[in-house]
């Protein structure tokens, strides 16, 4: 797919998603499409581009040229003269920008509701929590309106919405990325992060960031040794969440992995200093005094609760700072001790998914307990990588993989490990986006990939089945037939099988050849199920032609 076809496609889903919360700011389509024109000319005349045609989103604490930078506060807003460093790094890739996603306020927040540009809903379930700070962004990839997107993490920002949306959150060590042109939570533990659909993605979208840093070079060895907390640790979490945490840490033994119990209680004491300690001072160095001199627009563009956090902060002293330090030294060093000797620790990412009305009943409690396997990682110089790793009650589930810094490339190497293998299916009805039976590939991991074309020997026609559907057909040599429009997805091998075990007649899947040679699994009819159904084919594709019997067109014509 060309940049420019991805780009019209990207601003066709976020129209048909119609999530306006998950954004702050949007550049015109005309931009970006000339933007677009460029990168394929580019690529045209030979330039690698590792990103060239691929979309993305950055939280709006990071300077984006052209646009308003606001932190998740229309009061602070300024206009940067150039992109953050991070972003320059990924349009020189090729990645084409195409707005700034919401955010917790000031980047303050590890559930996504404090904004005042609205709170942004989870991908799957808009009853709940999309995970903060980094919420817009995370959605936004979730739901497939971007291919990548930015976001920073403090506290775990850049992890906990990758888990509650399913998809990949990368925190590199924080020396890896620069974090030039991003507004500061606390500008010695903020880093820059990726979120991706898949795994190779993310990694890849990092490394453009990070460059090629010989410090980064940690191998796994032939047995790799991962810790996991005590049961004790693990108490707390939502219901299922314990036992989906059981399977991976079975099937991550599975591969050859030595797992091994330790107790990280030091680990969790220093996630505690973040917020209930003098480090959180650092927030009210970078905008306690905004806050200060803005006070009157506290409720209003100014979030309660990250107005309450933040002048809360400047009460600490220099002396509560050092007293503070010392003890997470201490601690650091007594967690670091208890994983001598293994590669990672592996976690659930967070400990539950709360609803929108329990984070309103609660906001800091709950909010709190989001950040137990998180808080402490940049406090202790870590690296993590948070990875999809199943459903518990139709909602994802997610773990994270955390470890000593530039250890990246190694903790990427075990979350491999994990990836199960993914099958392509093609849909061309009832399963496309927007359309009745989508959940079906979504509550199985089912992930949008590109839009495609057959052959030019396909019909279709429309099916008497409830809900309305398309039956497709290839034609024979000599039979008039058409190029049809659908969709590719990308599911997992056991969700496909699942997927496909479900499939009522007359529907079956075989393979489907493409209009660029190759040929993948899709949807097909039995041929037997289209004698006396509607021949639907001169519209060349489900929904030209539900919009025409929408609109009540005839379309008579020949097959084009």
């Amino acid at each position: 797919m060309s940049a420019v076809e991805r780009v019209r496609a990207a601003f066709e889903t976020l129209r048909r998603v119609d999530r306006p919360e998950v954004w702050i700011s949007l550049r015109s389509e005309a931009e970006v499409l000339e933007e677009a024109e460029g990168v394929d000319r580019r690529v045209a005349a030979g330039a690698r581009l590792p990103l060239a045609g691929l979309v993305a989103g950055v939280k709006d604490n990071i300077d984006v040229a052209g646009l308003a930078t606001t932190a998740g506060a229309a009061s602070y807003a300024y206009q940067p003269e150039r992109d953050a460093e991070a972003v320059a790094r990924l349009r020189a890739a090729g990645a084409i920008v195409l707005g700034k996603t919401n955010l917790d306020q000031f980047a303050t927040g590890l559930v996504g509701t404090r904004s005042p540009f609205g709170a942004v809903r989870n991908a799957w379930d808009p009853e709940r929590i999309s995970g903060g700070s980094s919420s817009g962004s995370a959605v936004a990839v979730a739901l497939g309106v971007v291919d990548l997107a930015l976001g920073t993490d403090t506290a775990g920002s850049g992890r906990v919405p990758a888990a509650l949306n399913g998809v990949v959150g990368v925190k590199p060590t924080r020396a890896l990325v620069p974090t030039t042109g991003v507004v500061p939570a606390c500008r010695s533990l903020d880093c820059v992060t990726v979120f991706a659909g898949e795994l190779a993605l993310a990694r890849l979208a990092a490394s453009v960031l990070s460059g090629d840093d010989e410090r980064d070079r940690a191998v796994l060895p032939a047995v790799p040794r991962v810790a996991i907390p005590t049961a004790e640790h693990l108490g707390g979490l939502d219901d299922g969440w314990a036992e989906a945490f059981g399977e991976v840490v079975r099937r991550l033994r599975g591969t050859g992995v030595e797992i091994v119990e330790v107790d990280i209680a030091p680990l969790l004491e220093a996630a505690g200093l973040l917020y209930g300690g003098a480090f959180v001072a650092e927030r009210y160095a970078a905008v306690g005094e905004f806050i200060e001199k803005n006070r009157a627009l506290i409720g209003g563009d100014l979030d309660p609760t990250v107005a309450s956090i933040v002048l809360g902060a400047g009460s600490w002293s220099a002396a509560d700072l050092f007293r503070d330090r010392e003890r997470l030294e201490a601690l650091g060093a007594a967690g670091l001790a208890a994983l001598a000797g293994c590669d990672a620790l592996l976690t659930p990412t967070t400990t539950g998914h709360p609803r929108l009305a329990e984070v309103a009943a609660e906001p800091v409690t709950v909010n709190g307990r989001l950040g137990r396997f998180t808080n402490f990682a940049n406090l202790l110089e870590l690296a993590a990588l948070a990875v999809p790793a199943g459903f518990v009650g139709g909602l994802p589930f997610g773990v994270m993989f955390t470890g000593r810094a530039f250890s990246d490339r190694a903790l990427a190497a075990l979350a491999e490990r994990l990836a199960a293998p993914r099958v392509d299916l093609a849909v061309f009805g009832a399963h496309l986006r927007g359309q009745p039976l989508n959940a079906q590939l979504v509550a199985v991991g089912g992930r949008f990939v590109v839009e495609v074309q057959t052959s030019a020997d396909y019909r279709l026609y429309r099916l008497a089945t409830t809900p309305a559907k398309p039956g497709l057909v290839r034609v024979g040599p000599g039979d008039e037939g058409a190029a049809i429009r659908g969709e590719l997805w990308s599911l997992p091998a056991a969700g496909f099988a699942t997927f496909v075990a479900s499939l009522p007649p007359p529907m079956t899947i075989g393979s489907v050849s493409l209009d660029d040679g190759g040929s993948v699994p899709g949807f097909l009819c039995e041929p037997v199920a289209v004698a006396g159904a509607v021949d639907i084919t001169v519209w060349r594709g489900w929904r030209a032609h539900l919009a025409g019997a929408s609109a009540g067109t005839r379309h008579n014509g020949p097959c084009e």
